[in-house]
């Protein structure tokens, strides 16, 4: 069995009668460096959170998800421990533009600020602090990079032309739509979505479908309610924790990476676990 895809964290593979298994691994990476120490239970997480958002957003527009179940899928894939970390899911055409949806001033967004008053072509008011909630989810999108290089951020009109008017405003609106649902609905469970990317691909009737992964730590960026305060970077439940660490050791993105102590594995596979206990309100199954 060989996959068709191999990604950062995904291995896909083609299951024939027009459908994908998509494995989620316990693979990290930092700053377009895939780690060699895996985070284990990582998968599985990214999995069932996406598996959980799939079904809460149904409602707005149609997801690749077919199953989640081994027991459903073609028998070479079968796999007694691919589940809980896989999923059976519609093979598209997908659109090589990553949607992103900002709610709140952080990261590159602020950066680009601080220097032009906006970003991505989206002016914004003066006098914005670092981690403020902006007076409305802006969106805007980059171009989906190949392992190794880095995402390059396009402004709307550039997506118009990229992938036509049409499918570039629907783009825009399903994905303004999921953040705002979301968003409400992790803020009442204490979670700030700061901002996510999502991923769309078209399916045989022309359709724009959600694939991928949907508001995982690994395309999110997660604050706690709690401990938010304006004008300060903010602690996330993701792999900051791990960039953080690459950086203070002066390993941020080195080649070949370096192998993660234990002490940072067990940090950084919190940081995942915790972000799935607040958003679902349960803990994960930790036989990993």
């Amino acid at each position: 069995m060989k996959s068709t895809y191999s990604g950062k964290v995904r291995e896909v593979y083609d299951a024939g009668n027009g459908a994908l298994v998509m494995l989620t691994t316990d693979r990290i990476s930092a700053f377009d460096v895939i780690m060699p120490t895996p985070i284990p239970g990582k998968g599985i997480i990214l999995n069932k959170l996406s598996e959980f958002w799939f079904d809460f957003t149904k409602d707005i527009v149609e997801n690749h998800c077919l199953s989640t179940q081994v027991s459903d899928y073609p028998e070479e894939f079968r796999k007694p421990d691919w589940q809980d970390r896989s999923m059976l899911v519609k093979k598209l055409d997908m659109v090589m533009i990553e949607c992103v949806v900002s709610g709140y001033l952080t990261g590159s967004c602020y950066r680009s600020y601080v220097k032009t008053g906006g970003f991505c072509g989206i002016k914004l008011p003066g006098g914005m602090a670092e981690s403020q909630k902006l007076p409305e989810p802006v969106f805007f999108a980059s171009t989906k990079a190949e392992t190794g290089e880095h995402d390059v951020y396009i402004s709307f009109d550039e997506v118009k032309q990229m992938a036509g008017t049409d499918t570039a405003e629907s783009l825009r609106d399903i994905s303004l739509m999921l953040y705002k649902k979301c968003a409400e609905y992790t803020l009442s469970r204490g979670i700030i979505i700061a901002d996510t990317k999502f991923e769309f691909g078209i399916d045989s009737d022309g359709g724009l479908v959600l694939a991928d992964e949907v508001l995982t730590p690994d395309s999110s960026r997660f604050w706690s309610a709690d401990d938010y305060i304006c004008g300060v970077s903010q602690k996330s439940f993701d792999k900051q924790y791990l960039r953080d660490w690459l950086t203070g050791q002066g390993l941020a993105g080195v080649i070949p990476p370096p192998q993660l102590p234990q002490e940072v594995c067990d940090m950084t596979a919190e940081k995942y676990i915790g972000a799935y206990r607040a958003i679902v309100g349960k803990d994960i199954h930790k036989g990993y």
